[in-house]
Order: C-alpha cells, then structure tokens, then sequence
C-alpha cells in the first residue's frame, strides 16, 4: 500500500515550496494531496492546485457526509478560515504515494485515519529569526499585506509546534531549511527514497 508523506512545519518554513519542488520530482512519483480551505484565494493560486477553495456551506455539506477526515479553523482578523481534508476516494488504498502539506494536528489526524505506518511526517524547521524576515517579505508581495495577521500566526505556531507536541506526535526528526531550499529539498527527497526502499 502507499505512503502518505506529510511536510509540516510553522509558517514562512518554506513548507509550500519544498511541497511543489517534491512534487515536480518525477524520480519520486508522489502525487499530491490538495487540502480544501474556506480562506480567499491568495495571489497566484489556483483552485484544485494549492487548495480545493469552498465556503462554509460547502464544509458543512462534507461535514454532513462524513467526508471530513480532519479539520482545523484559524481564528484571523478577517473571520474564520478552515483548512481540512476530506476523503474522496484517492487515499484509499492502492499502490500510489502522496505527497500531503498541513499542520501537526493534520498529521496526527491523518496518522490516526489510516494508521501511522502509511504516514510519514517530514517536519520542517526554520530559525525564528529567518522565519520572520521570510514571512515580512512574503506579506509585502501580497495586495494587500496584514501584517497583524502575520503576527498571530507566527505566535500561534510557537504553541502549536511546541516541543512537548511535537514529541507526543512521535516527531523526532526535522529537516532545516535556514539555508537554500534545495538543500533542504535535497535532504526531504533522500529521506523519501529511503522510506520507499524500506
């Protein structure tokens, strides 16, 4: 059966990047798992490539189904966003391996949904310090930037990575991305081989 390989990390960690550059890597033949969100459209996204995009009603539709796997909602200064996944059939069984992109409560969710030996986290870590100029200058691109926005996720991503959830998540290895993303890249891709081997 295929794995699901789950890149996690805070925001400005460089998690969407390092999704796409795994992604494209046809050596790894991973397809990717597209989450679904309630959150605008951000500049240059897509719908059915970063995000499947609904609404509340659409939610409360899968909700009602049975199709929600795991949900989580932010609480932002422009109102409620809820990011989940649902199940369409894909994951189900089958000899593909995915590629999936969340949070450490996704992760625990999914682990818990299909079982832990099928999901593999690759957690991903950034220096406070980089991660916040990062963070800054993605904001700055954006039509209109919000940086108090930037400001609580950041503050929430230090209590929703903590160490003690991390370690009760069974995390134990991370992969920095402090230097060039294709360090980093280099490094998710060879651990993905080796799970593959395995």
């Amino acid at each position: 059966m295929g794995k699901i390989y789950y890149i996690m990390g805070k925001s400005a960690s460089g998690k969407d990047s390092l999704f796409k550059l795994l992604k494209e890597d046809e050596g790894l033949g991973l397809k990717p798992v597209v989450l679904y969100t309630t959150r605008p459209k951000r500049q240059g996204e897509e719908e059915g490539r970063e995000y499947h995009f609904t609404d509340e009603a659409g939610l409360s539709a899968l909700r009602a189904a049975g199709k929600i796997i795991e949900e989580r909602v932010y609480h932002t200064v422009f109102g409620d966003w809820y990011y989940f996944t649902a199940d369409d059939g894909r994951l189900a069984g089958g000899s593909d391996s995915w590629l999936g992109i969340g949070t450490l409560e996704s992760y625990e969710k999914l682990a818990a949904y299909f079982g832990r030996d099928r999901v593999v986290p690759l957690y991903i870590t950034v220096d406070p310090d980089i991660r916040l100029l990062r963070a800054v200058e993605r904001e700055r691109q954006q039509e209109k930037p919000s940086y108090t926005e930037l400001c609580r996720r950041f503050l929430a991503d230090e209590e929703d990575f903590s160490p003690e959830k991390l370690s009760a998540a069974g995390i134990t290895r991370e992969f920095s991305n402090n230097g060039r993303l294709e360090d980093c890249a280099a490094k998710l891709r060879a651990a993905v081989l080796a799970e593959k081997e395995r």
